[in-house]
């Protein structure tokens, strides 16, 4: 039998930072001045400037992609109608530090061995001189700023900003907390919350993100430049003022969709990457009269950040600066509201690793949806060519730009998923083969069955398909780099012993 794929390839810890970014760290605004080799250059003036919009934690229910057909983002789908949605993009790592390290480098998490929420990738030794998109750019003449959450965590440490971007804002602290939790999860997790708070949207830490960003686009960037602007929501804890909930009715909402007994056909080794986490298991959720609830806040809060969007989106067309900007707005990662039988990230199914991926600006194709494998590796080399910078060396990603010119050109590379060492998803336009680090298997036919309720890697007439998608598993691999700590699995074949966060794993001790 010819192969014919339907892709046509020829925190346990969540810092307060991780989830804030550096807003809560008072009101200064860090800056440097350019060195000599990144002062204004004749050539500069051609050069797009950059918009670089990041979403904490947000999966595909956003209007452009239908992922939930409840999902009310006005100002995202009207960036993607005048630029180019990317539909089938998605994380190198489902978690946020490794899916931002990976972004950011240009390199896999099986390359680095940067695969949990620890460590900041210039303590792994071989990294320390990695040069970042940022940089990059400082390097041809960008002036780049950040504020909000870019970097997981507290990353870049404050000692080593000066080297990462030009300027950090850091505007003052919203109410990130109220006096007391709404929910109490199994254990309590202070970031595991979702209802009604602030009273006023104005208070909220994402508002006061937009507000930075949108008084330093007001005032007059340093053209070309690069502005990061990072968004904590929907990223647990789920908080939005009552507005946004009422924009989302508890009597009319609809739920994902779910099959009992979802997990029959899989192998047990799906558990060990979502071990023991703060997030809870669906059966909690249930059981607690807490999944609507859950549902309705990670709505709401969606809803919420995009309007912050929108707000940043009309300080640039204000700015006139517009139509000489690239705008690039994407999650770090999906997240699970029940499917599967959990809530949160940390798998390798397609609600975990697919994310909102959207490019508007000049060589931009305007009202394109591509449906071609694109991951967040690919922004990197994908800004550098859009801006018309000598390809950036050592890159594990491909640029977009012939997408992005003709969202049905040919692109021959799937995305590839890692979590862990030895644990990889392979997704093309039509299949997403999953491997396990013990060599387990699942393959699902997207086209068919988009929730991957019927794991079909044993049938004898898909072997070819199997095979076909088994050759991209990464072939560097390596393992945790020093320092790594949260949410890291090890596995040993020899004695087939699974390691979660330092104990070995009883499968009789699943939680369910």
């Amino acid at each position: 039998m010819r192969l014919r794929l339907a892709w046509v390839f020829a925190a346990v810890v969540f810092p307060m930072a991780g989830v804030w970014g550096p807003i809560a760290e008072g009101t200064a605004t860090e800056r440097r001045p350019l060195a000599r080799s990144e002062e204004s250059d004749p050539m500069n003036d051609a050069r797009p400037n950059i918009l670089f919009i990041a979403i904490d934690d947000l999966n595909d229910w956003v209007g452009c992609l239908g992922g939930h057909s409840q999902a009310k983002t006005p100002h995202i789908d009207r960036l993607a109608a005048r630029g180019t949605v990317f539909t089938n993009a998605h994380c190198q790592s489902p978690l946020c530090n490794p899916s931002r390290t990976s972004l950011m480098t240009g390199l896999r998490p099986t390359t680095t061995g940067v695969y949990g929420l620890a460590p900041w990738i210039r303590t792994v030794p071989e990294f320390q001189q990695v040069v970042t998109l940022p940089q990059y750019l400082m390097r041809h003449g960008y002036r780049t700023t950040l504020v909000g959450k870019i970097y997981h965590g507290g990353y870049p440490p404050a000692h080593a900003r000066g080297g990462e971007f030009h300027e950090m804002g850091r505007p003052e602290p919203g109410k990130s907390r109220p006096e007391r939790k709404f929910v109490h999860t199994p254990d309590d997790h202070p970031l595991m919350d979702w209802g009604v708070f602030p009273e006023r949207d104005e208070d909220h830490p994402d508002a006061k993100t937009a507000d930075w960003a949108v008084d330093r686009i007001g005032q007059g960037l340093p053209e070309p430049y690069f502005l990061a602007v990072g968004f904590a929501l929907p990223h647990v804890p789920c908080y939005a003022s009552q507005a946004w909930f009422d924009l989302h009715p508890d009597a009319e909402l609809v739920m994902p969709p779910l099959l009992e007994n979802d997990r029959v056909d899989i192998p047990d080794f799906a558990w060990y990457l979502h071990w023991r986490l703060p997030e809870p298991r669906l059966s909690w959720l249930r059981s607690n009269g807490q999944w609507r609830p859950l549902v309705r806040a990670y709505l709401a809060t969606t809803s919420f950040v995009d309007s912050q969007v929108g707000r940043v989106l009309d300080a640039l067309d204000a700015s006139g600066q517009a139509d000489r900007t690239i705008v690039v707005l994407w999650s770090d990662h999906g997240w699970h509201l029940g499917e599967k039988g959990i809530s949160g990230k940390n798998t390798l199914w397609e609600r975990s690793t697919r994310v909102p991926l959207v490019f508007a600006g000049p060589g931009v194709t305007q009202g394109a949806r591509c449906a071609r494998p694109a991951e967040l590796l690919d922004l990197y080399p994908t800004l550098a060519e859009l801006c018309g910078l000598p390809a950036p060396p050592n890159m594990e990603g491909h640029s977009l730009v012939p997408q992005l010119g003709d969202a049905r050109a040919v692109r021959a590379w799937p995305a590839i998923t890692s979590h862990n060492q030895g644990n990889h998803a392979i997704r093309s336009e039509h299949w997403r083969y999953i491997q396990y680090a013990d060599g387990s298997e699942e393959l699902y036919d997207l086209e068919s069955d988009p929730n991957e309720w019927r794991n079909r890697v044993g049938e004898p007439g898909l072997r070819d398909v199997v095979a076909e998608h088994r050759r991209w598993i990464p072939k560097r691999d390596v393992p945790p780099a020093p320092g790594s700590a949260h949410r890291v699995l090890t596995y040993d074949p020899r004695t087939k012993e699974a390691i979660w966060e330092g104990k070995p794993i009883v499968l009789s001790e699943k939680e369910e």
